[in-house]
């Protein structure tokens, strides 16, 4: 099985910023400090994809996720979401934003959220009030507090 070590990034990092954007993902608001980027890398050293986690009061929002070209198809993704996700520590739910990919979130457990019923603190975040288009599914996975 492929393991994966995810290193924390600035979010001015350029492999990052070229990567999301070369995949249509946001980033404009890379730069604020209140949120964490990862680089994920394989057993050879080698950069794979990136991700984020946004802190939402008693929340977080994963940020966008993206595995680079060379390396998809490989299930990669679930993986990298996964280990995320263990970032996320004890915050009882995680919220998501996306225009393409419901399908694969809902496959590792996210179930489409009406906006309405999402926390004001994950709905105040740059990426839900105004970066991403209202036409994206919300999404939520409950974790358990531990």
């Amino acid at each position: 099985m492929t393991r994966l070590a995810l290193t924390p990034v600035q979010g001015a990092d350029p492999g990052l910023k070229v990567a999301l954007a070369a995949s249509g993902l946001p980033i404009e608001d890379l730069a604020y400090t209140d949120r964490s980027f990862f680089c994920a890398t394989n057993e050879d050293g080698e950069a794979i994809g990136y991700s984020g986690i946004e802190a939402c009061g008693d929340d977080a929002l994963l940020r966008s996720v993206v595995v680079l070209p060379e390396h998809r198809g490989q299930e990669l993704g679930a993986l990298l979401v996964r280990e995320t996700l263990a970032f996320v520590g004890e915050h009882a739910a995680v919220y998501l934003a996306t225009t393409s990919a419901a399908s694969f979130f809902e496959k590792l457990g996210f179930e489409a959220v009406n906006r309405a019923d999402v926390p004001a603190d994950v709905m105040a975040t740059r990426q839900l009030s105004g970066i991403c288009p209202a036409s994206a599914t919300v999404m939520k996975l409950t974790r358990s507090r531990t």
